[in-house]
């Protein structure tokens, strides 16, 4: 299989992956400088920080499913049709359940490296943001390659996958079932 490439289209596909790069970068610098104040944010519902980023990177995770379900029923993948509202909903869903979890672990840890199961799940992190971002400039540009969406938005799946299996499963193996 070849994947052919023109001038248009790498400039076309170029600015989103710059900008993604740059979000990437951004976040893990901003990580490893900020002094993190050790403190939970915002864990209401939860018995805990932890607690409350397992369970919201597994709702994430779990709408991420079903992002690639529906992506592959738009793609005519399936042989059954799926709402494109239903992607949609549940990538916007999906995406909002990070966000806590991503604020806490910038402000009250920071990029850690000092474990390894800890410095792949800041990298993830930083991937996650960096490619989801990518991926939503790509989005409404006419003329880019039809493998580019399908590829950003693997990646995009590919990253949480990693967060959910570097945290939550971690969590939920190593302490236990916890709200």
């Amino acid at each position: 299989m070849t994947i052919s490439v023109d001038k248009r289209t790498a400039v076309g596909l170029l600015v989103p992956l710059l900008v993604g790069a740059l979000v990437m970068v951004g976040l893990g610098v901003y990580g490893r400088l900020h002094t993190p104040t050790g403190f939970a944010v915002g864990p209401a519902g939860f018995s805990g920080a932890l607690a409350m980023k397992a369970w919201l990177t597994t709702g994430a995770f779990l709408l991420a499913i079903v992002q690639v379900v529906s992506a592959l029923s738009m793609w005519g993948k399936l042989g059954v049709t799926i709402p494109a509202l239903v992607h949609r909903w549940s990538g916007r869903v999906a995406f909002l359940l990070t966000v806590p979890v991503a604020f806490h672990c910038l402000y009250a840890l920071g990029l850690q490296y000092d474990v390894p199961r800890v410095l792949v799940h800041s990298f993830l992190g930083c991937f996650f943001y960096g490619v989801f971002a990518a991926k939503m400039l790509a989005l409404p540009r006419k003329g880019l390659p039809g493998w580019s969406l399908p590829l950003l938005g693997g990646a995009v799946f590919v990253a949480l996958v990693g967060l959910w299996l570097t945290s939550s499963f971690w969590f939920f193996t190593t302490i236990g079932v916890q709200f």
